[in-house]
């Protein structure tokens, strides 16, 4: 049976997903789980849950917990990553600092200043795990969660020799929002999804007999309006044509149109959702304690541990096929050589691709549709300079990739970005060593 380490253990709800999802699977369930986080507190928290759900459903799988990675990573067959690198007061400053000037992040992982800024504080770290599972692992796959996925996966193909692909939940649950919009189920739809990471196109959307179901999409759209929640995605589709992952609170940080004018964030109750008033760590702190409390009463047996009904998140049945050659299809931020044919070679883009026991098979897609491209390209500029900056620790080049940001360009002069990022450089230095 394989051996899992998860890296970043610690983590709210999502260690809980992962392992009743690979559970799930009959031929996994005697797999040797490796738990790891800095955080003693919140490891001992998932380490408990882990031995209630083994008693609960009467599992052969073990589960060990330590905060050294090294010895989480020895022999893994498979490394899932999820961490925060550094925690939550450099994300405060991310999202804080950039706001005084003028550029709203509800969100701020992916792109603009937020998650620019993050890829350069995170990277350092997930290169050092890399460089642990190239010694202790080097045949172990390395399913990586943490944002921003597109420039972490890209540096990390790139300075190191890991078998690296990025995930991303997007893609399956925008088809789900797809579905339900047209009033049918998830399980009744195809797609075929390909792009960058938090901006991918569903270039085909069809029914189980391959009827496209983008005529319905926009009929029903022209009659009743996009929802209230995501009006500004739905809008936004009309205009490209093709419809995009991710929400409009979290596509509109990426994109140019939408967050440079104060009389749209400020507009009526129905902006609210769009608006998104920024992520405090109070929040974000209340959503953990939430689940440790959540958590303690499932240890203490007050309440079941789910189990049985699998998530949309990949990572279960990558495993599985890799385990059982069951050929599975899932969309993966793979490294472009040759894959979309109009998108920078060599930069990162997140394809259909297919698994077995052979490995991870990324699709070729040929052209996205030329204005999609375009689109892509704005956040591929950014990316670049990016990667480039967090691996080579040049100042000047992650201001750059701030001053080509899309919405960061059209919010606010180059002499007010120099200013910005100057600032908010000085407050995440100590997280930056690289610099």
């Amino acid at each position: 049976m394989p051996k899992i380490a998860l890296i970043g253990a610690g983590s709210s709800g999502f260690t809980r997903t992962l392992l009743t999802d690979i559970l799930s699977f009959e031929a996994l369930r005697a797999t040797e789980f490796a738990f790891m986080d800095i955080d003693e507190e919140r490891l001992d928290v998932n380490k408990q849950l882990a031995d209630k759900l083994l008693e609960q459903e009467n599992l052969p799988a073990t589960v060990s917990a330590t905060t050294d990675r090294r010895e989480a990573l020895d022999g893994a067959d498979y490394v899932i990553c999820t961490i925060l690198a550094h925690g939550m007061a450099p994300f405060e400053n991310e999202i804080e600092i950039p706001y005084k000037y003028g550029i709203t992040q509800p969100v701020g992982d992916t792109l603009c200043v937020g998650g620019i800024f993050r890829a350069l504080r995170t990277i350092p770290v997930i290169v050092d795990i890399c460089r642990d599972i190239e010694e202790m692992c080097p045949e172990a796959w390395m399913l990586n969660y943490t944002n921003p996925v597109a420039m972490v996966t890209w540096a990390c193909n790139v300075a190191t020799n890991t078998k690296f692909i990025g995930l991303c939940h997007g893609v399956p649950w925008t088809a789900m929002a797809m579905a339900k919009f047209i009033g049918m189920e998830p399980k009744e739809v195809r797609y075929w999804t390909a792009g960058i990471n938090h901006l991918a196109w569903f270039l085909r959307f069809e029914d189980a007999a391959g009827e496209d179901l983008y005529p319905l999409f926009w009929e029903t759209l022209a009659q009743k309006g996009p929802p209230e929640d995501d009006k500004y995605r739905f809008e936004f589709a009309q205009h490209i044509g093709y419809f995009m992952t991710e929400s409009s609170r979290h596509f509109s940080e990426y994109v140019p149109y939408y967050r440079t004018s104060e009389e749209v964030l400020a507009g009526g109750k129905d902006f609210e959702h769009f608006a998104g008033r920024r992520i405090e760590a109070s929040e974000k702190n209340g959503r953990r304690e939430a689940y440790v409390k959540e958590a303690l009463q499932m240890i203490r047996g007050e309440k079941p541990i789910p189990f049985g009904e699998r998530s949309p998140e990949y990572t279960s049945n990558i495993i599985y096929s890799l385990e059982t050659n069951e050929l599975f299809r899932f969309n993966g931020n793979v490294m472009n050589y040759g894959l979309i044919s109009n998108l920078p070679e060599g930069c990162c883009v997140e394809v259909p691709c297919l698994v077995d026991s052979l490995g991870i098979h990324p699709c070729a897609v040929g052209e996205l549709p030329p204005q999609c491209a375009a689109l892509d390209r704005m956040n591929i500029n950014a990316q670049t300079l990016a990667v480039q900056a967090a691996l080579e620790g040049d100042r000047d080049k992650a201001f750059q990739a701030v001053l080509v940001d899309p919405l960061t360009a059209a919010v606010l002069r180059p002499k007010e970005i120099r200013a910005m990022f100057d600032e908010l450089f000085e407050a995440n230095r100590q997280w930056m060593p690289q610099f």
